[in-house]
């Protein structure tokens, strides 16, 4: 029998045995009788058993009758069957049946397999035939022996003789039996009710609350065991009406156990986009409405978001002809140690970020990439870009001066923090080698005041009963920064510096030699030492002398044009750093300033490229009056000979063409020494006063070549840890531990979507002001690197171009927030 066949005898058996007895098939009734002869008398007796079957065979028989004039009598049934199947057939009849229903019962318990449970009088029953595309199930009592038709409903009528379903009661059940049944079905009822999900109720509405607290105030003596946040009953009085103030309420619930169960940060609540949703639901009428589901929020609108984020940056990327672009480029692991690669497109206008790229299974040399920065570089248009910064890796230089080999007018520079942060390394925990013997003796001493340091942080940190003493006498924490950190050692020294007496308070405390679980040698070298002054003078004499490093430090941290600066920041920065040292213990020691200089000026040099020079004396501030009577020993950049020549180089690669490079040079002198139409008054006192990109607008218009130049350079940074830095907090946060499943093509998306909507939102007016002011930094909580500053800061996530922060507070209803964990 094919598969067609037996699906259509499980609908129909009788027809389909019909169609099988044909007497045009006298094949098919031979191979009949021979299965029928193979079959076993047990099957036939629990045929006959069967009131279900012998109804079938009933059917079957009247079927067989029409094809066949010669009739037989059924023993099962009585019916009339043709004696050409005779009593072999019928048997077959009554087999083909059983297997047929066999195989419906088998398919209907499973498609009611999940609501047996709830349908407990189906097991008095045996489903017979269910209608073809659905419907009523024919089925027979178990105890009557009675074929009906219908659902469950009449099964339950039937089997508790309820009047008024269309369908007689049962004649063969018992009391017993009924009471049996009833229980059954009010035990599936009370497991369906509990299986419902239970919504746990929001709290109270305020209004309510409020006129039933009063009412139970007005009759304390009758109502005291009354609910004073039970919902008032009856109408709501005509305020509550006007205002909706229930409905309110209840949204304000729903919204703030959102940030609970979410684990949400109370920042969100600042997002214009957040203040926005809500005020657009309740101005317009969107009848049904539902938010966004999960797979439309990572896919369509996803992709809807970065295509109309990508058109709202064309004008910025339109402007990079004019203003030129800067490729910054760094290198992360994220959550699951895949190793990526972040490009960064930079200018006056602010940060953008471009793509990053996932380099698992590839080998990171000098020839990936420069490959990685040309195709970049292709993309944005070579013509466009000034310079490419990235850390001072090896590596990364290696890559940097193929870049420069295949676009000579495109320079490498080495990032500015980097080097700076590197110098202070150098200094704070110099290495102990043949090479680096002489800065090792000279400079082990920092680093074993600042190993103190932090032996006692650690102690103080990993003791509770210690860390509670230290936590009475300070409002400030201890710091807790990976070496990573950009000048970490000095962050550190600074926050003991603040925390001084603090530390002295808890050490002479009696309670501070009552725990003997300590280990006593260690609490006594702990106690020694912040009680040593020694200890503290050599850290204030540290802080002095590398001052002018974290300064340096944090203004070029920054996404703020600063490469025309950094010139004058290192001179400015070596000096002032020499005087601090004049004035401390080594005052008649210069081994020490030679060693701590040399360091500097190592770095400096490999750091220092032609573009630092050419942007110096581009900006026409250090050709003024004031700027050069500031300090007896500065000169303009035309008479400094170290900026001469790596001008000179700078100019070569950007014009090849002599006749061009002619031009260009006798503009600039034009420019450096003031004359022609660069000798007016006005002309002479901006260059102190006004921007250097401002003064190029509005007096270089006589030099166009060199205007231009002046404008493409005069608005760069000088470093990538500012943008690159917080592009990976920005993909920190996204692809955090708890989201580690989502893929780098996603996560991607997500973080250009974030970090540029970011950068358009900056530009808005309203960002500065009003609840929502600066709603993209700070999150719960933050805190200031500065002596003044007073937070707690246990991971600094935020770039040190954010001085802003470090005296913002946020506030809610007037007061001072709790988010910010500010003690001022």
């Amino acid at each position: 029998m094919s598969q067609q066949q037996f699906v259509a005898a499980r609908r129909s058996p009788a027809a389909s045995v019909a169609s099988l007895l044909k007497p045009a098939s006298p094949p098919l009734l031979a191979k009949a009788r021979r299965r029928v002869v193979a079959c076993s008398t047990a099957a036939l007796t629990e045929a006959s058993s069967s009131p279900a079957l012998v109804t079938v065979s009933r059917r079957c028989s009247q079927q067989l009758s029409r094809c066949c004039p010669l009739s037989a009598q059924c023993p099962l049934s009585g019916s009339p069957v043709p004696c050409v199947a005779s009593y072999f057939l019928v048997q077959l009849v009554v087999i083909f049946s059983l297997l047929a229903m066999e195989s419906f019962q088998n398919e209907s318990g499973s498609a009611h397999e999940d609501v047996d449970d709830y349908s407990p009088l189906w097991k008095f029953v045996t489903k017979v035939e269910k209608a073809v595309g659905g419907g009523n199930v024919t089925w027979s009592c178990n105890i009557c022996n009675k074929v009906c038709k219908g659902s469950y409903s009449r099964v339950k009528a039937h089997l508790l003789k309820q009047k008024g379903a269309g369908i007689a009661g049962c004649t063969a059940v018992t009391m017993d039996q009924m009471k049996r049944m009833q229980q059954l079905i009010d035990d599936a009822e009370l497991k369906k009710k509990n299986s419902k999900q239970k919504e746990v109720p929001l709290p109270s509405s305020s209004a309510s609350s409020n006129m039933a607290s009063k009412s139970s105030s007005c009759t304390s003596g009758i109502l005291q065991n009354d609910d004073p946040t039970k919902k008032r009953k009856g109408p709501l009085g005509p305020l509550e009406k006007s205002f909706n103030l229930n409905a309110r309420d209840e949204l304000h619930s729903e919204i703030a156990r959102l940030f609970y169960t979410g684990g949400l940060s109370f920042n969100i609540a600042r997002n214009p986009h957040y203040v926005r949703a809500f005020s657009l639901a309740t101005q317009r009428t969107i009848p049904g409405y539902l938010p966004p589901g999960y797979n439309l929020l990572r896919t369509s609108l996803l992709q809807k978001e970065k295509a109309h984020i990508g058109k709202l940056l064309e004008p910025t990327k339109t402007a990079w002809k004019q203003k030129g672009v800067s490729i910054c480029s760094d290198g992360w692991l994220d959550v699951q140690r895949r190793p990526l690669i972040n490009i960064m497109a930079v200018c006056e206008s602010g940060h953008m970020f471009l793509k990053a790229i996932n380099c698992e299974s590839e080998y990171k040399d000098k020839a990936f990439i420069s490959k990685l920065l040309i195709n970049t570089i292709n993309e944005v248009g070579h013509q466009n870009v000034v310079q490419v910064v990235t850390d001072n890796a090896p590596v990364c230089k290696a890559a940097g001066l193929l870049v420069e080999a295949k676009y000579p007018h495109i320079f490498w520079t080495p990032c500015v923090v980097h080097t700076l942060n590197l110098a202070l390394k150098n200094i704070c925990a110099p290495t102990d080698s043949l090479q680096n013997k002489e800065a090792f003796d000279e400079c082990k001493w920092i680093a074993e005041v600042a190993n103190d340091a932090s032996m006692i942080k650690n102690f103080i940190m990993n003791h509770n009963m210690r860390l509670s003493m230290f936590n009475d006498n300070s409002n400030l924490k201890m710091l807790s920064l990976a070496n990573t950190r950009f000048a970490s050692t000095i962050i550190m020294l600074k926050r003991f510096r603040q925390i001084k007496k603090c530390l002295e308070n808890m050490v002479i405390n009696e309670r501070w030699d009552l725990y003997k679980e300590d280990d006593v040698v260690k609490v006594r070298v702990v106690k020694y030492k912040i009680l040593d002054d020694q200890f503290w003078e050599q850290i204030d004499y540290i802080l002095a002398f590398t001052s002018p490093i974290y300064e340096m430090l944090r203004k070029a941290d920054t996404d703020q044009p600063r490469l025309h600066l950094v010139y004058e920041w290192w001179d400015e920065m070596i000096e002032k750093m020499r005087v601090a040292i004049s004035k401390g213990p080594h005052s008649g020691d210069s081994k020490f300033y030679d060693v701590v200089h040399n360091i500097l000026v190592e770095r400096w040099n490999k750091s220092n490229t032609p573009l630092h020079c050419l942007a110096h004396s581009l900006n026409p501030r250090y050709y003024s009056h004031e700027w050069l009577q500031e300090s007896p020993n500065r000169l303009p950049p035309h008479r400094d000979i170290e900026v001469l020549r790596e001008r000179k180089k700078c100019i070569e690669r950007y014009y090849s063409n002599s006749s061009e490079r002619r031009s260009v040079n006798e503009e600039f002198a034009s420019f450096s020494a003031a004359i022609d139409d660069f000798s007016d008054n006005d002309s002479m006192r901006d260059r102190g006063l006004m921007s250097p990109t401002k003064w190029w607008v509005i007096h270089g218009a006589s030099t166009p070549t060199l205007q231009s130049l002046a404008l493409k350079l005069l608005g760069h940074p000088s470093s990538s840890s500012s943008s690159c830095e917080r592009n990976w907090s920005t993909y920190n946060f996204i692809h955090s531990l708890k989201r580690n499943k989502i893929t780098p093509q996603r996560a991607k998306d997500l973080v250009y979507v974030h970090y540029n909507l970011r950068l358009l939102s900056r530009r808005s007016p309203h960002y500065n002001e009003g609840e929502s002011k600066m709603w993209d930094v700070g999150a719960d909580g933050f805190d200031s690197m500065d002596m003044e500053g007073a937070a707690i800061l246990e991971i600094a996530n935020l770039s040190l171009d954010e001085p802003e922060l470090e005296s913002v507070l946020f506030t809610d209803e007037g007061g001072v927030g709790d988010e910010t964990d500010m003690d001022v």
